[in-house]
């Protein structure tokens, strides 16, 4: 099994990155436009803007990404780390590599001082959610969205 390593996005990175981002828009079923799309990448690897992303590295390519929003809280001085997307190529599951993405951010977050990590995932996303319950158990929060824009 060749090795798995886990480093920040930067601006060459895109090409891979984008293959990534509509494997994992299609495993959601989601179509996002090409300005957002762009708009996301921009926003990855701008150091002003608190987005981040972290890639999953075997053989020297990307198979994987988590992207974030770090924010400040209200119940707390330090920040959290919202996990927004987390995506594995088709090809690499089941070799750990999600894990490793999360195993990263909560190495950051306690190097760095995050309240918190945390994320969602859609309620049959059965696999997702198998690896997920090995770092905690999803809480009783439900979850509303409020649509602002047509």
């Amino acid at each position: 099994m060749s090795e798995i390593s886990i480093r920040a996005a930067a601006a060459d990175d895109k090409a891979d990155w984008l293959e990534l981002w509509q494997g994992y828009l299609t495993f959601y079923g989601s179509g996002i436009g090409r300005d957002v799309t762009e708009t996301t990448w921009s926003r990855i690897i701008d150091p002003v803007v608190p987005v981040f992303t972290r890639l999953a590295i075997v053989d020297d390519r990307p198979v994987g990404f988590a992207t974030c929003i770090l924010h400040p809280r209200t119940w707390a001085i330090e920040p959290a780390c919202y996990l927004e997307d987390l995506f594995v190529d088709d090809n690499h599951r089941g070799r750990g590599i999600g894990a490793r993405l999360i195993d990263d951010l909560i190495a950051m977050g306690r190097r760095d001082g995050w309240t918190n990590l945390y994320w969602h995932t859609n309620s049959d996303n059965e696999t997702a959610r198998r690896l997920y319950d090995h770092y905690d158990k999803a809480d009783d929060f439900v979850r509303y969205r409020l649509p602002l824009t047509p």
